[in-house]
This record gives C-alpha cells, structure tokens and sequence, in this order.
C-alpha cells in the first residue's frame, strides 16, 4: 500500500530519519578529526624534520638565509636610489658595493690585528700563565681530585686504546688559507643573490600585490611585505649603530689605557655584540685574554673586561631598549630559544641572524595570523572533548 504524498509522516519515519541524521554528523565529525590528525602529524613531522635537513644543507641554506636577511635590510637604501632617478639594476649593485665596503672595513680591523696577536701570544704566554696561576692551581687541585674518585670506581674498558692524530692548520695564515676558497665561493653566491634579489625587488613587489584575487589581499600583501621590510631594516639600522657605537667608545678606552690593536677590539665588541647575552660574555672573555697579554698587572689586565662589562650593562638595561624597544618588541624568551636554535643549525652565524629571522617570523605571523596549537588541539581540533562526543553519539544511536 503507498502512502499519499500529502499525508503525515509517522513517528517511526521520524526516528529514522533522525538516526540517519545522527549518522552523518557522526561520520562528518569522526572524518574532520582524521584530517587534522593528518594535519597535525604532518605539521609535527614537517617541523621536527626542518632543522636538520637546514643543517644537513647549511651550504646552501646559509649563504642563502644571510643574503636574503641582508637584501631585506638594504631594501630602504634600494628604495632611496631609486627615488632619485637611478634604475633598478645600478640601485642594487650600489647598495651591493656600500655593503662591500662595510664590510671589508670590518674584516681588515679585525683579522689583520688579530694576526698579529696570534703571532705575538707563544711570546706573553708565560706573562698570561703568570697571572693565571691561582687559577691553574684551582683548576689542578680539582683534575687530582677527580681522578683519585675515578680510580677507585671499577674499569671496565680494555687495555688498548686507539690514538686518533687530528691533523689540522698550524698557523692563522694556514687556516685562512684552507678555507678561503670555499668561504670566497659562499660570498659570491651570497652577493649574487643579494644583487638580483634587490634589482628585481620593485617589479617582484608590484607582481606580488597586483596578482592577489581581491583588493583586500593586495592591501594584506603590500603590509605584510612593508611591515617585513619596516622592521627588519629598523632593527638591524638601529642595532648596528648603537653597536658600532659600543664598539668606537669601548676602542677609545682601550686606546687611553694603552691597549694594543684599541680598533680590532672594538670592531670585536661591535660584531659580538649582535648576539644577545653569548656575545657579550665572549667580547668580556676575549678583552681579559688581551688584558692579560698586553699588561703585566693582572688587576690592571682585567680594566678591559670590567669596563666593557659596565658599559654594556648600560647600553643592554637603558639604551637599547629605550630606542629598539618602542619599535620592535621581542619576548626575551623567544630571543633564547631562537638564538639556541639558529646557533645549534648553523653555529655563530646562525646566531648572528637569530634575531632578525625571528622578526621577520614574528612579522608576517602577526599579519597573517599566529597558529593557535592550543586551540587546535584542545578546542577546535582532534582532541575536543573526543570521549564525551563518542559517548553523545552512542547515546543518540541508542535512543
């Protein structure tokens, strides 16, 4: 017998309809949260992978990473070039040499001196063991001391050791020599990229933003990439003179207390100083090793040290923060996470380029939206409430 299509469903047809309803918003729930399962382990594996494929190709990503880093910051040069007239290509190869020049200055105040103090420690050496040797001392009460508890644990090893001669440079000269080829290839790369990454910066950013679907993604672009440049440029601008200003103030003190090579310890301090807390306290270690080989009062040797300590206490606790601070604000704890990691991937000049990869990041997060982890797991995610929601459905099924 069929029923007439006008006449009323019965209850039992309800409840049918109603299981199959429940069904299909069970099956829709249980597939969501297996794609982002999906989503979530290969986030996960994507993100535990990154570091070490970075390192394993830290040849190319390194020189890479650098120059673009660079290119970034000389974007506001660029730009200032080209508002006077000069074309794109002869703006960045400009901005390519003025980099050049920088930074063959930085290079010859430091590596040139600090031949000469490699050449002249085998000579002061008994002069630094002289004044080091309350610590020496210390130091071999100690190495007795834990060998005595170590002999008296049981061995367990074998009697044969193998010896492992490690062959390496004898001189600075040797050293330079063994890695300039290699060192000379990475800085061409690197300026290449920076040249053809600034030439075709304008047209890039205009093809960029005119290629978005909507006005409102062209707007998003075109901040997003301001913002990126805005703060990159900023902050490595301002931190370089402060630096630089750190360093001429720590070379002229050290020139009046009568200091050899006052420029390449300066030029030490500003560059170290680009890395926060590690650089600081290597620029301390290093200026009491030169105290100590220039002066023959060890109390007069640690001046050096006690003086940079003192200034940078000043420029870290007032100045800094007072001029980088109103324009980029960085939580001190994601500065030492990032800094452990980028020095981990690429050693120190992985931690020369923590900080501004790390604005850069936190630049385009903030545009484009930071990820909620938190709300993706625990709300919105695979694991919302999962028990109650399969207990919900079991008992719609039932009923």
């Amino acid at each position: 017998m069929v029923r007439p299509m006008d006449a009323p469903t019965t209850k039992h047809e309800h409840h049918v309809e109603d299981e199959a309803a429940v069904i299909a918003e069970a099956i829709t729930i249980k597939r969501d949260r297996l794609l982002a399962s999906l989503t979530l382990i290969a986030g996960v594996g994507l993100v535990i992978a990154l570091p070490f494929a970075l390192r394993a190709g830290a040849e190319f990503f390194l020189p890479v990473t650098a120059a673009l880093v660079i290119a970034i910051a000389l974007v506001p040069m660029l730009e200032w070039f080209e508002r006077r007239g000069l074309p794109s290509g002869l703006a960045a190869a400009l901005c390519v040499l003025v980099f050049l020049a920088i930074t063959a200055f930085a290079l010859a105040s430091i590596v040139i001196p600090a031949i000469d103090w490699v050449a002249l420690l085998p000579e002061r050496i008994d002069r630094v063991r002289d004044a080091l040797e309350p610590v020496l001392n210390l130091y071999q009460y100690l190495e007795r001391f834990i060998d005595r508890i170590l002999n008296q644990l049981p061995s367990t090893g074998s009697g044969g050791g193998r010896t492992v001669r490690i062959e390496t440079p004898n001189s600075i000269l040797g050293l330079l020599t063994a890695s300039a080829p290699h060192a000379l290839i990475q800085l061409f790369f690197a300026l290449l990229v920076i040249f053809f990454f600034l030439s075709g910066w304008t047209a890039m950013r205009k093809s960029t933003i005119t290629r978005r679907g909507s006005f409102e993604g062209a707007l998003t672009t075109a901040r997003v990439i301001q913002q990126v440049v805005a703060a990159t440029s900023t902050y490595l601008g301002t931190i370089t003179i402060i630096n630089v200003s750190l360093g001429a103030l720590m070379a002229g003190i050290l020139w009046a207390l009568g200091m050899d090579s006052p420029l390449m310890w300066g030029g030490i301090v500003a560059v170290l100083n680009y890395i926060p807390y590690l650089g600081p306290i290597a620029s301390a270690f290093l200026l009491g090793i030169g105290g100590l080989i220039t002066f023959a009062d060890p109390w007069q040797a640690m001046l050096p040290p006690l003086i940079f300590i003192g200034l940078h206490t000043v420029e870290a606790n007032a100045i800094t923060p007072l001029i980088v601070g109103k324009r980029v604000k960085i939580n001190p704890l994601l500065i030492l996470i990032s800094l452990s990691f980028w020095a981990w991937v690429w050693g120190t000049t992985g931690a020369l380029l923590a900080i501004p990869l790390l604005i850069i990041m936190k630049t385009v997060f903030a545009a484009a939206g930071t990820p909620d982890i938190a709300g993706f797991l625990f709300e919105h995610g695979t694991l919302t409430h999962a028990g109650e929601e399969d207990e919900k459905d079991e008992v719609k099924l039932a009923g």
